[in-house]
């Protein structure tokens, strides 16, 4: 039984690759685990390795193709590689079948394209951006279109290999769970190519690579031109065909041997002619993304539905300090990840809120819940806005583990990749304005919470310490608190116990 080759599942920011290279032809054996085909996508050459042991039998994408996110790349067949005239013989006639199988614009059967269930938090989304036009050749799970909620990006993929016949939901458009988007004919739009021939071909389909005069532009390196404004005739392809790869473009940054000429004297004329005003103030409108607009949407009803009232105090991070300096080469090695502050505030905000119930609480409607763990969440800043994944259990977590964990959220939050489940349910949260310089400032609710803690930069100052004026490193703590819920001495003994157990570190371990 022939054994699929697939191609990785690409990032959500990478939608197709190109194939770079293979390493074996039809009829070669392979062994498990060998690498057999490269894929160039925008970022990274990704390398796929053989599946099983046997033989290469058949290659459905060659040298050059546009491919997407686990496209089948070919197939392995059992066997040795004895039967490699066979193997050949059985990819022409692939091809031929293919070539004939191809059905008319317009034919085949038809699909209706939806939008994904939502979850429950969700009621509806945003279609942002259409990747293919009606009638333009799409692979199977091919990105159609993506879809912004208010948590997370969701991605349409083609049903089967065919075309969009008719776009139901254009580009901006709000549209529920499950709602249709558009209609897919399966094998309509241009006709599939051999595939030995020339890669430019590709480019017509959209994607692909592109022939600029007598080059022939890889999708990594058309990009790379783009960026910064090269002539492509100058750079020089080390690819097949003198295909121009990344690296051939990269090549040429470097060394500065494919910038273009300098325009003609009568340019500096032309731009003379329209001089930029003194004192223009130039504008930009763009729409709110959904995201912003439901950060926006809930910062003004926790200041409308809640009583939030805010206290200050300062804590002396000293020893938190010294504690981190102590250890962080020992911790790093152990633990493969570095020592920050976030894990101590994390563990001590853990421990004040099994002593204050009330802060670990929430209001739902006339009803409190009292909540009997500590999912802590964690104030993320990314290009699209402020996220908060939520650390589970945070009692029960090591600070090494809150760490890893941490920076984990940090990563997949900028790349876009975190689930909505991973935003949903925390008991309380920490928001650390201090990285980006911030002295104080009050938090505001992240509903249904009732509290929230506020970090800060810590900056040395002037402190009566035993009589005497030392400089000590300080920092600003503010507890943003839902009034209806939480006492004000309950806030302020809440904060009072987080400045002793950071103060003292011990307390942690000796639960005191």
């Amino acid at each position: 039984m022939a054994t699929e080759i697939k191609a990785p599942t690409f990032p959500e920011s990478v939608a197709e690759g190109s194939v770079a290279a293979w390493h074996k032809k039809p009829g070669d054996s392979v062994e498990r685990d060998e690498l057999i085909v490269e894929i160039e996508t925008d970022k990274v050459v990704l390398e796929v390795v053989a599946p099983e042991a046997g033989t290469l039998s058949e290659v459905l994408a060659e040298e050059g193709d546009t491919v997407a996110s686990e496209q089948v790349l070919g197939r392995i067949g059992e066997g040795a590689a004895k039967g490699g005239e066979k193997a050949v013989e059985q990819k022409v006639n692939a091809k031929a079948e293919q070539k004939s199988d191809v059905k008319p614009a317009g034919g085949g059967k038809q699909h209706e394209v939806k939008a994904p269930t939502f979850p429950e938090s969700i009621q509806e989304g945003t279609v942002t951006t259409w990747h293919k036009q009606v009638g333009e050749a799409v692979k199977r799970d091919e990105v159609l279109a993506d879809i912004e909620t208010d948590k997370v990006v969701l991605e349409v993929v083609a049903p089967a290999d065919g075309a969009l016949a008719e776009i139901k939901a254009e580009e901006g458009s709000q549209v529920e769970s499950e709602a249709l988007l558009a209609l897919f004919t399966e094998g309509a739009g241009g006709a599939a190519t051999a595939a030995d021939e020339a890669p430019a071909a590709s480019a017509a389909d959209g994607g692909g690579d592109e022939k600029v005069g007598d080059k022939i532009l890889a999708p990594a390196a058309r990009k790379l031109v783009a960026e910064h404004d090269l002539d492509v005739s100058r750079i020089e392809g080390t690819g097949k065909g003198g295909r121009i790869l990344k690296e051939d473009v990269q090549k040429a940054v470097k060394e500065g041997s494919a910038k273009k000429a300098a325009k003609p004297a009568s340019a500096p004329k032309q731009a003379a002619a329209t001089p930029v005003v003194e004192g223009e103030r130039p504008e930009k409108r763009v729409p709110m993304s959904r995201l912003r607009q439901t950060i926006a949407k809930r910062l003004v009803q926790a200041q409308q539905t809640a009583a939030m009232l805010t206290t200050y105090n300062e804590v002396d991070m000293g020893a938190v300090m010294a504690l981190r300096a102590q250890y962080k080469d020992t911790f790093l090695k152990a633990h493969d990840t570095k020592l920050g502050f976030m894990g101590f505030f994390v563990k001590a905000a853990s421990e004040a809120l099994k002593r204050f119930p009330d802060v670990n609480a929430s209001i739902d409607g006339s009803d409190i819940v009292y909540h009997g763990y500590q999912d802590i969440g964690v104030a993320v800043s990314t290009d699209r806005g402020l996220v908060v994944p939520v650390l589970r259990d945070t009692d029960s977590m090591k600070i090494a583990d809150v760490e890893k964990g941490i920076v984990d959220f940090g990563k997949r939050a900028r790349d876009g990749k975190l689930g909505i489940d991973e935003m949903q349910g925390g008991t309380f949260t920490i928001t650390n304005g201090g990285i980006f310089g911030s002295l104080m400032s009050t938090p505001i609710l992240n509903p249904p919470q009732t509290a929230i803690l506020g970090m800060h930069k810590i900056q040395e100052r002037p402190m009566a310490v035993n009589g005497k004026v030392e400089i000590r490193p300080m920092m600003y703590l503010a507890l943003s608190y839902d009034h209806r819920m939480i006492d004000g001495k309950d806030a302020v003994q809440f904060l009072v116990t987080l400045k002793e157990l950071l103060e003292d570190p011990a307390r942690l371990l000796l639960d005191v």
